[in-house]
């Protein structure tokens, strides 16, 4: 009787425990994954090019203005290149304010690159008239079904190409038409790395052909609750297969974030808020 008391109490503790620091500790932890990624034939003056990918801030749940200077913070000590926002920057659940949407914008403008800030939105932006306000105000390029180059000190350039959400149930190809258009007239001078940006990651295997090198995606939060031994607890539509990490695809580097925020509420177990770091290297 006494051991199963203790059993019992034991067994209490553990749950309150895990559900205190997953609700008030976890959250709050940003951690930074890096990653070198080798490219043949790499220019000089792009070895060493540095990205810095950020998704799902959602703000309005754990996420506030403390948090988001923090996080500026974090991201301008990497000395990116260049940092992408793989969507869901706003939680929908969340009525922003045109005042609140204004001082989001403000405070992302402070993220310092060398060679620009790019953006693609989520299925939460969508909800949100502000989402094209407070981008512009933070000074990234949306980069909704279209593409940018991106010159460092010299001729040779990268192209970096971005989907909308498939909340609206458009085709993955429909939607890169334009970008892959402008691919194949690249005879005479055609970039030397291709990146994609898209939130939700598995409809990369509905491209019909598929000239990226590298491809970054969020969306999924690492599953909530990652469980040691049995992986995400829970896995969302558009990252059911590419959940988190680095995936090998035959074509293309593929890297899906966790994510900085929570979407439903504010908790997060096994699984800390993240940004990844991605260094280009000959």
């Amino acid at each position: 009787m006494k051991l199963g008391i203790k059993i019992l109490i034991g067994f209490l503790i553990i749950i309150i425990g895990s559900y205190l620091y997953g609700c008030y500790i976890a959250p709050n932890l940003i951690k930074t994954n890096e990653y070198k990624i080798k490219v043949d034939n790499l220019p000089d003056n792009f070895n060493g090019f540095k990205i810095v990918h950020i998704s799902d801030i959602l703000y309005g749940t754990n996420f506030n203005e403390d948090n988001l200077e923090k996080l500026v913070k974090t991201v301008n000590d990497n000395n990116p290149d260049i940092v992408v926002l793989t969507g869901d920057l706003i939680n929908k659940k969340n009525k922003l304010t045109s005042s609140s949407a204004e001082k989001v914008g403000n405070i992302l403008s402070k993220i310092k690159t060398t060679c620009g800030k790019y953006v693609i939105n989520g299925d939460n932006d969508i909800n949100f008239d502000e989402w094209t306000n407070i981008i512009k105000t933070a000074g990234f390029i949306n980069l909704n079904n279209t593409y940018d180059t991106i010159y460092k000190n010299g001729y040779d350039y990268f192209l970096i190409a971005g989907v909308s959400t498939f909340a609206d149930k458009e085709s993955i190809n429909n939607k890169m038409t334009a970008t892959l258009e402008h691919l194949n007239s690249l005879e005479q001078n055609p970039p030397i790395y291709n990146i994609l940006l898209m939130h939700e990651a598995d409809y990369i295997d509905d491209l019909t052909s598929n000239p990226f090198d590298l491809v970054l995606a969020g969306h999924s939060l690492g599953g909530i609750v990652n469980l040691p031994l049995f992986g995400p607890a829970y896995r969302k539509d558009g990252a059911s297969k590419y959940n988190s990490g680095h995936y090998k695809l035959e074509n293309s580097d593929l890297y899906v974030s966790t994510g900085l925020g929570s979407e439903e509420f504010k908790f997060r177990l096994f699984n800390k808020p993240s940004i990844n770091v991605y260094r280009l290297t000959k």
